[in-house]
Order: structure tokens, then sequence, then C-alpha cells
């Protein structure tokens, strides 16, 4: 996955890459900065955990974040916008969901929101959203697991970018 990343983001015209995470808490910018030669393209991330630092630090709508517990298609796609504008980058990729079931919420299944935000010429974004669940998977599997599934969709979206 490594290199199709790094190849995908660098080719012209080159993009750069910002990630905004909640669940997964850091896994997905370790994947990325993984990558020998990250620094060509990998500007940074934030993982934001509060609703608080997710409004502070990305933008997101208290309003949305509130009604759904900071878990949906929404904010996602909310902190892969914000993650862009608080970098500079080009595209921003986010992760929200529950690595463990969460009866208050009504959460019976793991699962996660991932986004792939992409600032186009015309200072608009072309977004894509997606929802993963992992039944029965323990928490630290489920943030991994949810982290591959970010990067699977980042490197999917570049692939259909670039032809």
């Amino acid at each position: 996955m490594s290199a199709p990343l790094k190849v995908l983001l660098l080719r012209a015209p080159k993009l750069t890459l910002a990630v905004a995470e909640s669940l997964t808490a850091g896994h997905v910018q370790a994947r990325v900065a993984s990558v020998s030669g990250a620094s060509e393209f990998f500007l940074g991330g934030v993982t934001a955990y509060s609703i608080e630092q997710k409004v502070k630090l990305l933008g997101v709508d208290r309003a949305e974040a509130a009604r759904v517990n900071c878990v949906s298609a929404a904010v996602a796609e909310q902190m892969a916008r914000g993650v862009c504008a608080l970098f500079g980058a080009d595209v921003g990729l986010a992760t929200t969901g529950y690595a463990e079931p969460n009866p208050a919420e009504g959460v019976a299944t793991p699962m996660a929101w991932w986004a792939v935000a992409h600032r186009l010429d015309s200072g608009l974004f072309a977004v894509r959203t997606g929802r993963v669940e992992f039944p029965a998977a323990a928490r630290v599997e489920v943030q991994q697991r949810v982290a591959d599934a970010a990067v699977a969709a980042l490197v999917e979206y570049l692939r259909a970018l670039r032809g």
C-alpha cells in the first residue's frame, strides 16, 4: 500500500496530505509516515478525540457533532476538510467512529466512518466517505483495521483521480 500512495501523491501535479483522526488515534498517521519519503507529501495530522477539539481544530459543526456523538459521514467529511485547512493540504483523510460497542449510543458493533476530501483548483472539495464495521473485533484491532480501510480508500480515490 505504501508505494502506491507515494507514487499517486507525487505524480504531477503533486498533492499534499494531512490526516485527522479520532478512534484510530494516530494509526493512520503512522501508516502514512512509514512510507519512505513521506516528508515529500505528508504535512502532518491531528488526533481530536473530543467534540471540543474537533470543533476548535477542525471546524466541525458543534450541533451536528453533538447530535451524532461525533460519529457520522458528515462529521468525517468536516474533519477531512478541516485538516486540509489546518495544514494547507490538498487532500485530507479522516476517521471517526466507535472502537468498541457503545450500548448507550445504540452501537452494537465497532464501526467507523472515513472521509477523503480533495481541494480542487476551484476551491471546492471532491469528497468520498465510507463506513466500515468490524463485528467481534477487539479495540486495537478495530483501530488498525479502520486505519487500513481509510488508507486503502485514499489510494483507491487517488488511483481513480490519476487514471
